[in-house]
């Protein structure tokens, strides 16, 4: 593996749904402590390392978020099944029957996602898509055995799906857990990393917010920390290019970043877009424009903090978010990379007053 998929590894491998972020916010810290001027936190917990160019305005802020989707367990039955909650958006197809990790105060737990056997349903339950409600995790429970004692399960523990990175048999795609949001994480850092190399006429703020899965929480803290002039989310793409459309849809893997043009929590601002695309084609570097029907991003909250911040969505595309196994294109994520930091060269106060003008 060469750095970025070690980086991609060991992020994405990372314990860490909405409100448990530690794990991962201890891999950003090591990794932007020698690339930044200081590393910053907020009292939620996100991470920032920040970085100083030729002028201390304006402030530019690179945001991903540091956590995954996941559950919680909220029950424990007398027979020693879990019963758990969802934290984060969840569709009930995909989290049934996949391992889990329960982090309990004496390690992982592992069990599987179960409910009642289709063998028992009648044929018009089967058709219904299964609830998180109906489900539960067994942990290899038995009679007399009591999971409360012998595991230390209790109520509150997180619950991570169990799942690898890897390196697929095309070499050029990755496979793992946390795509959304861990892949931007790394982003973050590899282009803080670039521009210690190269100019750029701003103060630049990288790293992730917590709590963005379950309502955009740590954008809103950071804003107030940052006060930034300019955002830029980093987040990923809904790649569409599985059947029935297969290979004809524009968001696909390969395709480079996602510039979204909407998204449910914010239209973009529309000079920063322009920027964006404008600075896309005179570098080659491939992207497309999209949108996001439903859910949002970091940018939600910043852009509306204080009087307004210039914000725009940019990141890979991933096949199968908010579910065990995504999909990555690694030419996706170097455009990523590449795209926002030569964006950030452009960055100066001129360009960036010239945002909201009149």
């Amino acid at each position: 593996m060469d750095k970025t998929e070690l980086l991609l590894k060991e992020v994405t491998e990372a314990n860490g749904i909405s409100g448990y972020e530690d794990e991962v916010r201890n891999i950003m810290t090591r990794e932007l402590e020698p690339i930044s001027d200081s590393v910053e936190y907020d009292k939620m917990g996100s991470v920032l390392g920040c970085k100083k160019g030729s002028a201390d305005r304006p402030r530019v802020l690179i945001l991903g978020h540091l956590d995954e989707i996941g559950f919680m367990v909220k029950e424990i039955t007398k027979e020693g099944y879990i019963k758990f909650l969802p934290v984060g958006g969840w569709w009930g197809h995909v989290a049934l029957g996949q391992r889990m990790r329960i982090m309990t105060s004496k390690g992982p737990v592992l069990g599987v996602t179960g409910a009642a056997p289709p063998h028992l349903l009648l044929p018009k339950d089967r058709e219904k898509v299964l609830e998180i409600k109906d489900m539960f995790i067994d942990v290899g429970t038995q009679e007399k055995f009591d999971v409360v004692k012998k595991l230390g399960v209790r109520l509150g523990d997180p619950i991570v799906p169990d799942s690898q990175f890897t390196i697929m048999g095309n070499k050029k795609m990755y496979m793992g857990k946390a795509f959304d949001n861990r892949v931007s994480c790394a982003i973050a850092i590899d282009v803080l990393r670039k521009l210690g190399r190269i100019k750029h006429a701003s103060t630049v703020y990288a790293g992730a917010s917590v709590q963005e899965e379950v309502g955009l929480r740590g954008a809103a803290t950071v804003a107030h920390m940052v006060e930034p002039d300019v955002c830029i989310a980093v987040d990923t793409g809904v790649a569409q290019d599985v059947p029935p459309a297969g290979f004809s849809k524009a968001e696909k893997l390969g395709s480079g970043p996602a510039i979204l043009f909407y998204d449910a929590s914010m239209i973009p601002n529309l000079k920063l877009r322009d920027l964006v695309l404008k600075t896309a084609e005179a570098k080659k570097i491939p992207y497309h424009m999209t949108y996001m029907e439903r859910g949002g991003t970091d940018a939600g909250r910043i852009h509306i903090s204080r009087i307004g911040v210039p914000s725009i969505v940019i990141g890979p595309p991933v096949r199968y978010i908010h579910s065990h196994n995504g999909i990555l294109n690694r030419a996706d994520y170097d455009n990523t990379v590449k795209l926002i930091t030569e964006l950030v060269k452009k960055l100066d106060a001129k360009t960036v007053k010239s945002l909201t003008k009149a």
